[in-house]
């Protein structure tokens, strides 16, 4: 069997987090990694050695209906357009646009049985430096970027 090609390559385990610079403190010490981002809204950990980092924001008002999860994939595409009608003609849908720094917006995808991703484009060159080394890529990239 041959593997299709890919829509995109996970790049952030996102948590919803009641206080996120304890979750992230945590987190960085659990993993020994220091913080790539870090925001009112946002702190990003830099990646562990499998190239995969973890975020976290506040969680909604109230927290997350019953049953929803908390932790999000985000999928890291070149083309945000492409990356949507595959992930539809795959099974998936659009849940939201979510407009994220200024002039940037993502998409909150579902999975077939409803289980949330978001799809967002390449980081800035700066912070993806910050987060890879030189190159700008994750270990072993073999994407088009």
């Amino acid at each position: 069997m041959t593997n299709p090609a890919p829509v995109g390559w996970l790049r952030t385990v996102v948590i919803d987090a009641d206080d996120p610079p304890r979750l992230a403190a945590f987190w960085s010490a659990v993993l020994g990694v220091g913080l790539v981002e870090t925001a009112p809204d946002w702190i990003r950990l830099m990646p562990d050695p499998g190239g995969v980092s973890m975020a976290f924001e506040p969680s909604e008002e109230g927290g997350p209906a019953a049953g929803a999860s908390r932790t999000r994939p985000d999928l890291e595409v070149e083309d945000m357009e492409a990356a949507r009608a595959r992930i539809e003609e795959l099974g998936g849908r659009l849940v939201e646009v979510i407009q994220a720094r200024p002039g940037e917006s993502h998409y909150r995808m579902a999975d077939p049985e409803g289980n949330e991703f978001t799809v967002v484009l390449p980081d800035p060159r700066d912070t993806a430096v910050l987060a890879y080394g030189p190159s700008g890529k994750p270990p072993g990239f073999r994407g088009n970027g």
